[in-house]
């Protein structure tokens, strides 16, 4: 049995009165069984001791009861936290205000999320007009009494009639589709199950073309690999059974297939990938020959060498924003009814990101990405100039969605500092109006948002948003620090919102988001950078801006914490493991930790283009050099960690966190607790109920303040660098 002295130094309670660290009980860590596996892998021995933890908690009974152990120690460890309940009473009011998601507007009606502070999950709406009363249409806090079963997607039909939707429950990627008839807000009788990945495309108000896999094995629904994902036609009032097949293709069953239709209901286009990298073929069925040819798909697009990104389509004419010779993306058209089809060139590559495009009335929107900050430009549908948005400082734009024809368009504009807005711009005089702004309990100008820039180990210049109160910032003192992180998949990781950062930054903390390589700030270059061989330049990214942080003053230096999940949390496992003398504290969450098996479940068979082929020697060495389970030391002192899963995560399986949690637990690695916290009715993160996310956040900064030394100041004031300001909280 590992016993483990919490040393806890400097600690407050909420009146102030310190805590020593006798008074806090010893830790002792659940026994874990470990078997004598060992693999021979290219001549290496690989030992697995843990691999019984990659059994399903749902039907794996030791699983299951290691599980509730491990829960029982976290949970008796957290308890003693003063400041725990402190975040969790902060989080819950920063979070108890009125957001709104992107209105879609259909057949003159508009339809829109909205929750009214601390629901559990958002409520769908619908206006007949902008400035007509709100109808309840969907409220999934009814679907399920501890609120973890949660709307997904939605998508109203072309003339509004009915709304086609996916539950998710408990946080699996598994979704049922489901349709409303608006008007009398009845649901139909359809129900498509073993919809993933899917998206939502209605084929006039008859039907809608959807993706699904086939149904698992018994017993294998949040574990088993998926393939032979297919396109399938349902017809409104039909049995699930009865769905027509549109694409598939049974000779590739890794590929994966998600279908969409343009405004005009027109054509549909069927967008095929691999993996998880941004690289595609694209057929397409003329939807006005339908009874003539069928679900007849020409090839438009063949070789899964470039992204393509469907704009909008007029009649035969289609619009695409791609990296095809053109790393930092730009916009294209094709003409089919052309004598020889061949795609044009609308607007042309630039220094920024082109993120997304769309065609509202009769103008092209362009979204695109500077040092991962956004902005918008308005251009004629020929690429000719035309008006750039303003936005509000450092910050994330979104939406600009629209049909041709209409009149308007809606974005909204989020920051570190600012929940999103939702904002309607007039396209024929470019007035911008608030649809809907949240009220803050909070002063966003009491916060400093800054990018800065440091330099990795190769010399490379990355891009950082440090966030902190201009009281810290003015005071020049380092305070203690979470540093966040991702780096891969081509994701880019921009300025957003978050009440649980909000509630850190008022108790005198600062927060650094880091834009490392392998993410798609800087396009298909910066992807690259950081994949496959070259994944270790996402370690020494982070690495350096640790150092970064230290060094120019931002973060204490035995104050440093980091953070991310999913691939974050990979990263977080890895430069733990390189450098344990940079951190004091990590928070590991969902994240993938067995790099040597990650292929062999749920949706893990496509992340080898990011990671490689565990099964190829090349690919191996580079594997092996970085999995976190597998380059846990003993012998050295660790940062204090905490590794976040959930039971019900199919994307991530927790399997990879159990193992990891039961290395390191076995590990000599110092005095600082190494804990992990599984969540119930959970996965992967979307669909989260409010109170879950409240939980969990303040189990996270209370965690992360106790081994950083953040000072909780008295409730009612506000910490900054050592003094005490009055706040406006409530």
């Amino acid at each position: 049995m590992h016993r483990l002295r919490a040393l806890i130094g400097g600690l407050l309670l909420c009146t102030g009165v310190p805590i020593c660290a006798e008074t806090m009980p010893d830790i002792d860590y659940p026994q874990t069984r470990r078997d004598p596996i060992v693999e021979t892998l290219f001549g290496e021995d690989i030992a697995d001791p843990y691999r019984w933890l990659e059994g399903d908690v749902r039907g794996a009974p030791e699983v299951a009861d290691w599980v509730e152990r491990e829960n029982a120690v976290t949970q008796d460890y957290l308890a003693t936290l003063a400041q725990r309940g402190r975040f969790a009473k902060r989080i819950r009011s920063l979070m108890d205000y009125e957001r709104f998601g992107l209105p879609v507007k259909a057949g003159g009606s508009y339809f829109y999320t909205r929750n009214s502070g601390l629901q559990n999950q958002a409520q769908l709406f619908v206006r007949k007009g902008l400035t007509a009363k709100p109808r309840l249409l969907l409220d999934p806090n009814a679907w399920a009494a501890d609120g973890a079963t949660a709307l997904d997607a939605w998508k109203p039909s072309q003339k509004g009639n009915y709304l086609l939707y996916s539950v998710q429950d408990g946080g699996s990627d598994w979704r049922i589709l489901r349709v409303l008839d608006v008007k009398t807000g009845e649901p139909l009788t359809d129900q498509v199950r073993w919809a993933k990945f899917t998206g939502l495309a209605w084929v006039g108000e008859e039907g809608f073309l959807y993706s699904r896999f086939p149904a698992p094995q018994e017993g294998a629904a949040f574990q088993g690999l998926n393939y032979e994902q297919a396109v399938y036609f349902h017809r409104l009032g039909t049995p699930q059974d009865q769905d027509e097949l549109v694409y598939a293709t049974p000779e590739h069953p890794q590929y994966g297939h998600v279908a969409d239709v343009t405004q005009d209901g027109r054509l549909a286009l069927i967008t095929s990938h691999v993996g998880t990298d941004a690289r595609h073929e694209v057929q397409v069925i003329d939807l006005a020959h339908r009874k003539r040819d069928g679900w007849k798909a020409v090839p438009l697009v063949t070789g899964f060498t470039d992204d393509w990104k469907l704009v909008e389509g007029a009649g035969r004419r289609l619009w695409y924003v791609t990296n095809w010779n053109a790393l930092r993306y730009r916009l294209v058209a094709i003409d089919l009814d052309a004598a020889k089809p061949a795609w044009t060139q609308v607007v042309a590559e630039r220094e920024d990101i082109l993120e997304r495009a769309g065609i509202v009335g009769d103008q092209l929107v362009l979204n695109y990405m500077r040092d991962a900050a956004s902005h918008a430009e308005i251009l004629a549908l020929d690429g000719s100039a035309g008006r750039t948005l303003s936005l509000s400082g450092i910050g994330t734009a979104s939406g600009f969605r629209g049909r041709p024809g209409d009149p308007e368009t809606f974005y909204a504009f989020t920051s570190f500092n600012c929940p999103a807005s939702i904002y309607r711009m007039d396209l024929a005089t470019g007035v911008t109006a608030p649809f809907a702004q949240p009220k803050m309990c909070y002063d966003p100008g009491a916060y400093v948002v800054e990018q800065r820039f440091f330099t990795s180990k190769d010399g490379t210049r990355v891009p950082m948003f440090v966030v902190r109160s201009r009281a810290v910032a003015k005071a020049k003192l380092p305070v203690p620090t979470l540093l966040y992180g991702y780096g891969g998949f081509d994701v880019s990781l921009t300025p957003g919102f978050s009440s649980t950062r909000m509630a850190w930054l008022e108790a005198g903390g600062a927060f650094a988001l880091a834009n490392l390589r392998g993410g798609g700030e800087y396009g298909r270059a910066w992807h690259e950078a950081g994949r496959g061989a070259n994944k270790q330049n996402v370690f020494d990214d982070f690495i350096a801006a640790g150092e970064y942080l230290v060094k120019e003053g931002i973060a204490k230096k035995d104050g440093l914490a980091i953070q991310g999940g999913s691939n974050g949390g990979l990263l977080v496992g890895a430069v733990v493991n390189q450098r344990p003398d940079l951190f004091a504290a990590a928070v590991a969450q969902v994240g993938v930790m067995d790099m040597l098996r990650f292929d062999r479940f749920t949706a893990g068979r496509y992340w080898v283009d990011d990671y490689g082929h565990p099964d190829r020697e090349a690919d191996f060495r580079v594997l092996r050099a970085y999995s976190p389970y597998h380059n846990i030391r003993g012998g050295r002192a660790y940062p204090a960690i905490l590794v976040t899963t959930a039971d019900t995560d199919d994307r991530v399986v927790p399997g990879h966190s159990f193992k990891y949690t039961a290395a390191l637990q076995h590990a000599d690695l110092g005095g600082k607790p190494r804990l992990i916290r599984i969540e119930t009715r959970a996965g992967h993160g979307s669909g989260k109920p409010t109170d879950k996310a409240i939980e969990e956040g303040a189990d996270i900064l209370a965690f992360v303040a106790q081994w950083t030394g953040l000072q909780l100041p008295p409730e009612g004031t506000i910490a900054h660098a050592g003094t005490e300001e009055r706040g406006n909280t409530p």
